[in-house]
């Protein structure tokens, strides 16, 4: 059906969606499973998480720590996002500036007409 699709459309938001999981509850499994060195299936099972999260978080936090070195740590990317929206500031920023220049680069070339005396 053509518009059954319709109410699942995407809006653009500049706030990021709420974190499911608050961050203390977050430290807390991580702090078990690498305490107890219980599986993370086990560990986000007692504490009602999805285990998938929980590994997540556990390789994140390995990655903070300096032991695993397969993606970025938080702060790069903290700086990767600031850096991406800091471009897309200057981005627009341009083509504002550029759209300036055409407009009085239009002016100038007009011949100016004097009023008759």
């Amino acid at each position: 059906m053509p518009g059954l699709r319709s109410w699942r459309r995407r809006t653009t938001s500049s706030m990021p969606a709420p974190r499911k999981y608050p961050d203390e509850l977050r430290e807390r499994a991580v702090r078990e499973v690498r305490a107890t060195g219980r599986p993370i299936a086990h560990v986000a099972k007692d504490l009602g998480i999805h285990k998938e999260a929980l590994r997540g978080w556990v390789r994140q936090a390995e990655t903070d720590r300096g032991e695993r070195d397969d993606r970025l740590t938080t702060a790069e990317q903290d700086e990767l996002k600031r850096l991406r929206k800091e471009v897309a500031e200057l981005r627009r920023a341009n083509e504002i500036l550029k759209a300036a220049s055409v407009f009085f680069a239009q002016e100038i070339d007009r011949p100016r007409t004097r009023p008759s005396r």
